[in-house]
């Protein structure tokens, strides 16, 4: 894989686990302040999230890429 399609699969990968990440762990506050939605969460942890999309995203990019190196699946007929 190039360098460009990595970052791109790398983007990609942060994205989709950032996103899916988001929900795990997050508590409604109790007793929300005026003005506040009753569904905020209290603690989100984006900085935990954040990380742990990084390294998540880094192994599943690596994983595709061995993948496509290896040509287990090869794109080769349908692109060239």
């Amino acid at each position: 894989m190039d360098p460009v399609s990595g970052v791109v699969v790398y983007l990609l990968m942060w994205w989709w686990v950032f996103l899916m990440s988001l929900p795990f762990g997050v508590r409604a506050e109790a007793e929300p302040e005026a003005g506040h939605a009753p569904s905020a969460p209290a603690r989100p942890m984006l900085w935990r999230k954040v990380g742990a999309s990084t390294v998540i995203a880094g192994v599943l990019t690596a994983i595709i890429n061995w993948i496509i190196n290896a040509q287990i699946i090869s794109l080769g007929p349908i692109v060239g």
